[in-house]
């Protein structure tokens, strides 16, 4: 097997065909375009990945390790679990920077959920999104954050929606930045649960 020709990681990689999916949606993603986004020739990213579907499938599955490793980075960062979930909602929403970015990557997204093998893929990120939310939730319980008889399935379900469905109603009325649309709602989605002072001012963050 050829050796791979080296300058530039697939990480890199895999980051600017985010960056190019969002700007031209599925019709003009290709592997040139993307291999103009850090410098490389094409040639170098059907050795990598195949062709372009190959480059999907693997930008796919990095997204469910950046999911898990966000998550552990957040929690790190942040004084609180509620913190480190604002700071993590922010994070996935922050390359919607524009309604179009937003419909190009839901474009992508109708795409994943007619195709078996993009669909595997993209239900894997869905999980892995999950996991992270639930765990910080979780232990927001567990702290006292969040009251002890919070049903964190449940909740954890309602703020995959509300973060969703925040993004469709912006994508619409264009008012204001996603990121800020998004945090709104989870303060309103936590504030019931919410036991303590502590608990409160941290889930005040996620308005700021």
């Amino acid at each position: 097997m050829a050796g791979r020709p080296r300058g530039v990681e697939d990480e890199v990689i895999l980051r600017a065909a985010a960056e190019v999916m969002g700007r031209v949606g599925p019709s003009g993603l290709t592997l040139a375009a993307v291999a103009r986004e850090v410098g490389l020739v094409p040639g170098t990213l059907v050795q990598r990945f195949g062709s372009k579907r190959g480059l999907v499938l693997a930008l796919a599955d990095q997204s469910v390790r950046d999911t898990d490793a966000l998550s552990h980075r957040f929690r790190g960062e942040q004084c609180s679990a509620l913190g480190a979930l604002a700071a993590l909602l922010a994070q996935w929403m922050a390359p919607m920077v524009s309604p179009e970015t937003f419909a190009n990557h839901l474009a992508f997204l109708c795409t994943d959920l007619t195709d078996p093998e993009l669909h595997e893929r993209a239900l894997a990120v869905h999980r892995a999104q999950r996991r992270a939310v639930g765990s910080l939730l979780a232990e927001a319980v567990s702290t006292g954050e969040l009251r002890a008889t919070t049903d964190v399935e449940a909740l954890t379900a309602t703020v995959q929606a509300v973060t969703s469905g925040a993004g469709l109603i912006w994508a619409l009325d264009r008012e204001g930045a996603l990121v800020e649309r998004v945090r709104h709602g989870l303060h309103a989605v936590l504030a019931p649960h919410v036991t303590t002072a502590t608990g409160a001012a941290t889930a005040t963050t996620t308005t700021e």
